[in-house]
């Protein structure tokens, strides 16, 4: 190394890790310089560099920080909210898309008080329902929430933030008004140019009349659902409208969440060749106490599906940071945003659980080190308690005695 090499400051080094970056392509041991809290080196060796803060990295993974693309982060204003930086530290998460938590009234309150006093990134999907989810379901059920007309001033009012449009379809939500909460969010995403989230379960409506008012761009989470809706045929096919949809650009996206991630429908689409574009949590107050718990243990259950660890980090950085229109935040490139994660690779017996309790056996687990963001590690605090009324569905409590798959994992090392 030379001698002006080896008098490079920084901030901080991140030394020894192995770099898993689809943005960049880097992948093996590299080292990580920041500065001002941007990626300013990547290289080799930075060894011998000077810094404030060096965090060894030794056998552990290095990745941009987590992008996940459906979230729930309104606490205390909603049903589903969870709090967005206690959990980040130690998932590796650094950029949330909250999927429509708020409307036109209530995203003021979003702004304030949970983006811009979180240490993470947020961005938002507007529910097209004016009151949002504060319940946990209902809001197209009175059709007079769905004022189009407010929900564009309040999205052209804080286009720095929001970032699409959210609308969930299903039997509950839209409680006999059919598809026309879905027709006006066509209609308002159509008319400010933004793209379309939609949420799909149990029907009615049905995945048909969906499919009609998708397009290319669009988002259709909960992709693996085993609800009526769900976009495999009887006989394990992919529904020909969706896969038409898809080849022209739809995005099929995860969203596990408490009731929308069925292992048998993800591994149907594995076989029929379609690798969902990105893999989100659908993270919220019920579904942080399992069997989702956190985005690195959804990714987990896809590399136990067969995904490798590169496809599984690219579809929870690089992809959903394009999607949003921030690529920036995807990548460990020089000049980027320091946000970064780090994890162990844990290998182990390891057995996933989807939402109806299937069960699926892996032998590796990413656990969460450090989150940063910006540079600055994010301190690991203790959330607050879950709400009153957040109770996990009948068939899902057994998880509660079971845990978390990493305390299993310690658990039979120490012999317990």
């Amino acid at each position: 190394m030379s001698r002006a090499a080896a008098r490079e400051r920084f901030d901080t080094l991140i030394l020894g890790g192995e770099l898993v970056d689809p943005g960049t392509g880097r992948f093996g041991r590299f080292d990580i310089g920041i500065r001002d809290g941007v990626i300013a080196r990547v290289a080799p060796s930075l060894a011998d560099a000077v810094a404030e803060q060096v965090i060894d990295a030794r056998g552990q993974l290095v990745t941009p920080g987590l992008v996940d693309l459906h979230t729930h982060v309104y606490w205390g204003a909603t049903y589903w909210g969870i709090e967005p930086d206690p959990i980040a530290a130690r998932t590796g998460v650094t950029t949330w898309l909250d999927a429509g938590s708020a409307g036109a009234y209530t995203f003021p309150g979003l702004r304030r008080y949970i983006i811009e006093r979180s240490r993470v990134r947020i961005f938002a999907l507007l529910n097209l329902s004016s009151i949002g989810l504060v319940a946990p379901t209902w809001e197209f059920a009175n059709l007079d929430y769905c004022d189009v007309d407010l929900a564009a001033r309040v999205i052209e009012a804080n286009r720095d933030r929001i970032l699409g449009v959210k609308a969930r379809i299903d039997a509950n939500t839209t409680r006999g008004v059919g598809i026309r909460p879905l027709q006006l969010a066509r209609q308002l995403a159509d008319s400010l140019h933004l793209p379309l989230m939609v949420h799909i379960g149990n029907g009615p409506p049905t995945l048909e009349e969906v499919a009609a008012l998708l397009r290319p761009g669009d988002i259709l989470t909960h992709c693996s659902t085993g609800g009526t809706m769900r976009i495999i045929t009887p006989d394990g096919k992919v529904q020909p409208a969706i896969r038409a949809l898809r080849e022209q650009g739809l995005v099929l996206d995860i969203g596990h969440g408490t009731g929308s991630f069925s292992l048998a429908v993800a591994e149907a689409l594995l076989a029929e060749g379609i690798v969902p574009d990105t893999i989100s949590s659908d993270i919220h107050q019920l579904a942080v106490q399992g069997p989702m718990f956190d985005l690195p243990t959804t990714l987990s259950k896809f590399l136990a599906l067969g995904l490798s660890l590169p496809d599984v980090i690219e579809r929870a950085t690089v992809r959903p940071a394009q999607l949003i229109g921030r690529p920036e935040l995807g990548s460990l490139a020089e000049g980027t945003p320091a946000d970064i994660a780090l994890f162990w690779l844990v290998e182990g017996d390891v057995v996933f659980y989807d939402v109806m309790m299937e069960e699926r056996r892996g032998s590796q687990l990413l656990v969460n080190t450090l989150t940063m963001v910006s540079g600055r590690i994010v301190p690991r605090t203790e959330p607050s308690p879950l709400q009153l009324w957040a109770e996990l569905p009948e068939q899902q409590r057994g998880i509660l005695a079971i845990g978390h798959p990493y305390a299993r994992l310690v658990s039979q090392v120490r012999g317990g």
